[in-house]
Order: C-alpha cells, then structure tokens, then sequence
C-alpha cells in the first residue's frame, strides 16, 4: 500500500534520537526527503574484532564501512551508528563512513608475532558489498589480501556484487579459503522492494547463489529475518529454491528489534504496511516476552511462545525436505604463509 509520505528507496522514514547525545537536535526538523548520501573517510587503528559473543560462532569480524546504504529497517547495526554521534535511522543509510586504510591494518593484522589463523568474517556488521564498493573497491583489496596470505574468509552479504570479485574468490576456493552467506529473507521482489531497497533485487541474489554453487564456492543462504506475518510463510519455497541452485546449507534467525532499531521498524512498518502493522508487531511481541527486543544471549535466537516455535519447525522442515545430508566444511587454515614467508619471497 503505497503512502504519500513514504520516503522511496529508504528504509528508515526518519532520524531517530541519539540516545547517547542528549543535546541532539530534534529529528522532526530535519528534512531528510532530500538528505544526499555522504562518505567520509575514517581512520581506525585496528580492523579485526575479536568476537566474543558466546552464541555465535565467528571469532573474528571485519568491517571495511560503518554504516550501510541498504536500507533494511530491521537492521540490529544501525544503534553502533550513534557511537559516532549520528542516528540509527536516515543517518545510518545516508552518513556512511569508509576505512580506506583497511587493508593496511589487515596486513599488519596478519604480521603480528604468534597469530593462529582463524576465518575472518566480512563482515559481521555491515555489508562488505554495498553500492558504495563498486567504486572504492575496499573489500576487493582486503579480498587479495587474503589470497596473498592464504587465509580463510567468510563473506555475509545481501549484494550480487560479489560476483564482481569472482576471480579472486575462484583461487581462495581453489585452497578452501572461502564461503559466502547470502543474505534472502524473502523470494517476494514486491515485498523485498521495501524491506531492503537498495539491495541486489531477488532475481539478481539467487543468480549470485547459482554462479558461486556452480564455481565451488560453498553459500549459505541466511533467511533471515523472519518476521510473522510478513515473510514467514517463504521458509519452504526459499529453501527449495535455493537447495536446487546449489546452496550448501541454510538457515534462519527469527526477527528481534533492540535499542533504537524498533522506532526504525516500527515507523517503516506503519508506512507500508498500515493494514497489518499492529498485528506484526503482536506477533514480534508474542516471540520476545511482550517485548519487540530480545538481548539475552542464545535467547535472542530462540524466542518463545507458539508462534516462534512454528516458525521454527516449519524451517526446520524445510532444511530437513532440501539439505539433509549436506553443509559447509570448514575451511582451510594449514596454509596461511605468515609474516616470515612472505618476507621470504621478496628475496
């Protein structure tokens, strides 16, 4: 249903509050209908995180931007914006910042006495292929960084722009360097239209899928998120479709809106889907304890409550029916060269 507020091609309809800044500027003053999306250029000392969340099972992040042109309002990224002094809604899509330094800071990452290779995520918070990528070529960069080292990498991603750096993925899959998580929660392009607006289009994702599939190169595909009464019915279709273009496994994360990301979701919600917005969020609630958010480690996953545990079997089934039997391996670490090899190979 089509509003004559909504802002097209956004996901947030408006700047939130930073809560950290309680002398921020009221957000209902700022026109953002015509707010232009910015770069600017950061300098951060390190670039691989340490994750330390016991729930999830990468041990290192690596996040070339802050911020992300896709616009997905659901995104759990967008309150790390307001560390920055911006806001979690228009600000977060619009005010992105690039760390053009990120290869440097990964090969030093690589040189340091005594480290243990361990895969490196891309990126753990936002999309290493976002539009801004096609031109700065950031993550192509880190990507031969990689290769030269030997060193294992996952991508997690909503954007077929990956397949720009195909070549290079083509050698890291060569050693068992490489797995990619695409990011499709809905096979609706309708509906994937305005939950992720400036992302590849569904047609353009599951080619990705296919072209990498064909080539080697283990996907997961992440349903994620499910939100009820919107994309929670696709679990069986996308599975399917995706398992028959060669996906190696999937899985899905139920929808939780923590911090400054419910006003986001809650006003997008209102926007588009004005019809249903109040029994969405019931249902959000019905999974989250009567909340729309949910912290708590490993319970964040899980949720609660009937309609959570349908939501589940019914995938659950669906990985059953399309991937028993199948899974990514992990990858290869023997190989990594090492600060002195390749002081080696100058000579």
């Amino acid at each position: 249903m089509e509003e004559k507020n909504q802002i097209k091609g956004q996901g947030a309809q408006r700047n939130t509050l930073n809560h950290f800044d309680k002398y921020t500027f009221d957000p209902e003053d700022e026109d953002i209908t015509t707010a232009k999306t910015t770069y600017t250029e950061v300098f951060p000392k390190t670039i691989v995180n340490p994750v330390k969340s016991p729930d999830l099972s990468m041990e290192y992040s690596l996040n070339a931007y802050q911020g992300c042109e896709h616009g997905c309002s659901y995104c759990f990224a967008r309150p790390t914006h307001e560390y920055w002094g911006f806001s979690a809604g228009v600000d977060f899509e619009r005010k992105i910042m690039v760390k053009k330094n990120a290869p440097e800071l990964l090969e030093t990452f690589f040189k340091k006495r005594g480290y243990q290779p361990k895969t490196i995520v891309m990126s753990g918070n936002t999309d290493p292929y976002q539009p801004v990528e096609r031109k700065l070529e950031i993550t192509r960069k880190l990507l031969q960084l990689f290769l030269d080292y030997r060193h294992p990498v996952s991508f997690i991603t909503k954007n077929a722009l990956i397949l720009r750096d195909l070549d290079l993925i083509l050698k890291l899959a060569e050693r068992n360097l490489v797995s990619v998580n695409m990011s499709i929660p809905t096979i609706n392009e309708d509906l994937r239209k305005v939950m992720e607006p400036r992302t590849s289009t569904v047609k353009n994702k599951l080619n990705a899928v296919e072209i990498l599939s064909q080539n080697g190169i283990p996907v997961n595909v992440m349903a994620a998120p499910i939100i009820p009464g919107l994309n929670s019915e696709e679990g069986l279709m996308i599975y399917k479709t995706v398992s028959e273009l060669g996906a190696k496994s999937a899985h899905h994360v139920l929808v939780r809106l923590n911090d400054t990301v419910e006003p986001v979701f809650v006003q997008w919600l209102e926007t588009y889907f004005p019809d249903r917005a109040q029994k969405v969020l019931n249902l959000i609630r019905s999974m989250r304890g009567g909340n729309l958010g949910e912290k708590r480690y490993y319970e964040r996953y899980k949720g609660e409550g009937n309609i959570a545990e349908m939501i589940h079997q019914t995938y659950a089934m669906a990985h059953r029916k399309y991937f028993a039997g199948k899974g990514i391996p992990p990858l290869n670490t023997a190989d990594f060269t090492g600060a002195k090899e390749q002081q080696l190979r100058l000579f």
